[in-house]
């Protein structure tokens, strides 16, 4: 187990490099004089190119990639290209925000999608075909649309909760709360349908099993198969596939926080695209990817825990 954790360690010390790295290139090789961007079509060609020169932006390309890499291991991710700020102070705000609607999104549907396949295994098949069909929405249904659809009916027509907004929790947890829900539900929807399929699915093999049907012989009581062994067995899939729908939840949150009005990340990469605000978009991309890593290191401690075959290797 140890040994496998440090390789997926060291797999992870990769993947912050590569990803950044990626996301530097495919940037920077836009053509884009920064210079005019940021100072308007009416500056002097000699103030833009100052400009530049005081960037950096006119040294070749794999010097300014060496320098950017010098300081991102150093915790510098350089200045915004649009207000000459360091990039930690652009985040450091944003990054409570993006938390606060991702880890919501992940314990929606962890919660919700467990405690559905667990009705769908253990109850009728009216209940599991409700699930399946609910499944099948969750996937068709993009969560822009299912944004939209809430603002306009929770927000707007019902007016029981705010259609956009952030409030910071220091300021007043009840209207922080009240903030999140529509953009957790909306991010959470598909998730919560994913992880109710798997679990039921899974579950369904563990009941049906020859130890299941040993156990049940030797007098175990039903209660027990099913929350002590069959969940148990159910776990380590289900786990597997949180993973996967948290990192899909992270693109998804761009969207939703743009929707919303959520000053998180995910708004500031989209403005920080449309405004070629590279130092911006590298440091949104190393937090992201860190973000990924955490979640991916505990998926793992949470699979060896659950699976004593990985826990032994």
């Amino acid at each position: 187990m140890i040994k496998n954790l440090a390789l997926r360690l060291l797999g992870s010390l990769v993947l912050l490099i590569v990803v950044p790295t990626v996301t530097f290139f495919v940037q920077a090789v836009v053509p884009t004089n920064i210079g005019r961007s940021v100072l308007g079509i009416n500056a002097s060609e000699t103030a833009v190119n100052a400009y530049n020169r005081q960037l950096g932006l006119d040294k070749p390309l794999i010097g300014r990639y060496v320098d950017w890499l010098a300081g991102a291991v150093h915790g510098d991710f350089g200045v915004s290209y649009n207000n000459s700020e360091p990039v930690q102070a652009v985040l450091a705000p944003r990054l409570g925000v993006s938390l606060s609607l991702i880890v919501g999104a992940l314990l929606v549907f962890t919660v919700v999608g467990l405690l559905l396949g667990i009705l769908s295994a253990t109850g009728n098949k009216i209940v599991g075909t409700v699930v399946d069909a609910v499944s099948t929405i969750g996937v068709a249904v993009p969560n822009f649309w299912l944004a939209v659809l809430l603002v306009a009916v929770l927000a707007v027509q019902l007016n029981v909760l705010p259609a956009t907004g952030y409030v910071d929790p220091s300021f007043s947890p009840t209207l922080w709360l009240a903030s999140l829900v529509l953009p957790v539900i909306a991010l959470a929807f598909s998730g919560i349908t994913a992880v109710a399929k798997q679990t039921r699915d899974q579950m369904l093999i563990a009941i049906e099993s020859p130890y299941t049907r040993t156990l049940r012989a030797n007098g175990a009581s039903e209660f027990s198969l099913v929350y002590k062994h069959a969940l148990r067995n159910a776990a380590g899939p289900v786990v597997t596939v949180l993973g996967i729908i948290f990192v899909g939840a992270l693109s998804g949150s761009v969207i939703v926080e743009n929707i919303f009005v959520l000053p998180g990340l995910g708004s500031q990469a989209l403005q920080s695209t449309l405004q070629k605000d590279l130092p911006v978009i590298q440091g949104i991309a190393v937090y992201f990817t860190i973000v990924v890593v955490i979640v991916n290191v505990l998926i793992d401690v949470a699979t060896a825990i659950l699976n004593p075959k990985v826990r032994a290797a």
